[in-house]
């Protein structure tokens, strides 16, 4: 994959991202208008029912409704008649009616009192079939009358007396009351807001308010951002009037609202920013397969096309210059062919190795190893073969041993020293470090040729510190790919540390294992 088609994937998979979450944003942002709006409208309609509930209550306390029948119509209004003792028993105080629970009217036959609404209702329909008139109207009629006929039957008066309404005119509204009715309703709805009622009645100049909360400054028309407004729709508030309420802390009680649908629109996003960048980071994985791959291809042409022409130069000359007549030329170059061939087959058994490591079939035949005999072995045949570079070594100990798989382990550390002294200073130190649980094995070099950007991906196989087309030092790359392997399935670890005097590998082995 070149460069250029992977950066178009990379900026179309940032585009659906950044369209993912605009999308989300958008959908998120109508979601909150439209709660808003349903907050509005339900502390719309917790006021309007407080507002009916409060009118409910006075109408208890102000209307009376007395529905007489039989005889107790034609004596209605005399002095010892049962409707004028009830009326008696009524005593008004404050614009409101008392004492009308202490009333027995079920013990008074042909008399019928209702009260509030119900009365109301009473009249509401009779008004509907018969003039009404007033009570000042009514108590002159019936004035006239006694006075003009004493004797009077008063059997054609009947349709007055069948109905009798008493109601006080309350025209004035007690936010208190009122306050306290909304405050129940919104608890009973779950709706946490802090509100402030405005009542005004244009016609007597009154205007009244009342705080419930906490409110910020109110402007005097009602037009800020930092709360919402609405008014009562309550067919019994009187005509002319406006009750407002304005609340605040809104934004908290619709997220409330919307809270669920947040967490799935979040849960949304990032599942797919996750799954969008899970592709990105195999397509780069991809990307670097390739390069290695490439990589890789280009090391084994190199390093195979050297003893193969070695050996065929070798056998041409053999062949051309009549070399098999001259001994020693003939031992010569079949050396020469028998060492190119062995390096052939070591390179070979390499790959293939690697091809093992990657299943699950490797077995290991773990047996207590001296590691500080193994490691003096190891370093004594790099000495011999490298005798410009100084090995320093520090034990503590004499003997010590771990159970490890001899062969493999020695191939591990192998690589590892390997690598220091292609790759490292002049000077390699190899350390020994001994636990209650565990033994590390240092091993460092003074050079300075990896750096952080090759420390993550220098375990990855196939891998080699770029450096250009150049093959000075040679390899496949699977060296230290082979190490971490075989020490994970050992149940250690390898880590790779830098610093500015030293490049060191970190061997963690489980002791007692």
């Amino acid at each position: 994959m070149n460069d250029k088609r992977y950066s178009w994937i990379l900026y179309t998979i940032v585009a659906v991202i950044i369209a993912t979450i605009a999308i989300q944003v958008y959908w998120n942002y109508k979601n909150y208008q439209t709660n808003k709006q349903q907050l509005i409208n339900d502390v719309q309609i917790s006021l309007d029912k407080a507002v009916d509930d409060y009118y409910a209550a006075l109408a208890e306390r102000t209307t009376v409704g007395v529905f007489l029948e039989g005889d107790e119509q034609k004596n209605a209004f005399d002095d010892n008649s049962k409707l004028s003792k009830i009326l008696k028993n009524i005593d008004e105080t404050d614009n409101e009616f008392v004492n009308l629970d202490s009333i027995d009217t079920q013990s008074i036959e042909g008399i019928t009192i209702v009260r509030g609404f119900k009365a109301d209702s009473m009249e509401k329909r009779h008004d509907e079939t018969k003039n009404p008139v007033s009570i000042d109207e009514f108590k002159s009629k019936i004035d006239s009358i006694k006075n003009v006929n004493q004797d009077l039957n008063f059997k054609n008066v009947e349709f007055l007396t069948s109905k009798v309404m008493i109601s006080i005119t309350n025209d004035t509204l007690d936010l208190k009351a009122v306050d306290s009715l909304v405050a129940q309703e919104l608890e009973r709805k779950n709706i946490a807001v802090d509100f402030y009622l405005d009542y005004k009645n244009p016609e007597h100049s009154i205007e009244h308010s009342i705080e419930n909360g906490s409110m910020p400054e109110l402007n005097p028309n009602h037009e800020s951002n930092d709360y919402l407004q609405t008014d009562t729709k309550s067919t019994f508030l009187p005509e002319g009037t406006f009750l407002t309420i304005l609340f605040t802390n809104t934004t908290k009680a619709i997220l409330n609202r919307i809270l669920g649908g947040i967490l799935i629109s979040t849960l949304l996003v990032l599942a797919v920013i996750s799954c969008l960048f899970y592709l990105l980071k195999i397509i780069k994985h991809q990307k670097q397969l390739a390069e290695v791959k490439n990589d890789l291809i280009s090391n084994i042409t190199h390093e195979f096309k050297t003893p193969i022409a070695t050996i065929g130069v070798a056998l041409e000359s053999m062949s051309n210059f009549n070399a098999i007549e001259d001994k020693e030329k003939t031992k010569k170059y079949l050396s020469m062919s028998t060492n190119q061939l062995k390096k052939l087959n070591l390179m070979v058994e390499k790959l293939l190795e690697t091809a093992t490591l990657d299943s699950d079939n490797l077995e290991l035949n773990k047996e207590p190893v001296d590691i500080v005999k193994l490691l003096n072995s190891i370093v004594n045949r790099f000495k011999i073969q490298f005798a410009e570079k100084e090995f320093k070594i520090n034990f503590k100990t004499e003997s010590l041993l771990v159970n490890v798989d001899t062969f493999h382990f020695e191939n591990a550390l192998n690589n590892i020293i390997d690598n220091a002294v292609k790759y490292g200073g002049p000077i390699i130190l190899i350390d020994l470090v001994t636990k209650k649980d565990n033994v590390g094995i240092l091993i460092s070099d003074n050079g300075r040729s990896l750096t952080k950007a090759n420390k993550d991906r220098i375990f990855e196989k196939f891998y080699r510190v770029p450096k250009g087309n150049t093959h000075d030092v040679k390899g496949f790359g699977i060296g230290l790919y082979y190490t971490k392997t075989i020490i994970d399935k050992h149940n250690g670890s390898i880590q790779l540390e830098l610093s500015n005097t030293a490049t060191t590998f970190k061997i963690i082995l489980p002791n007692g294992q």
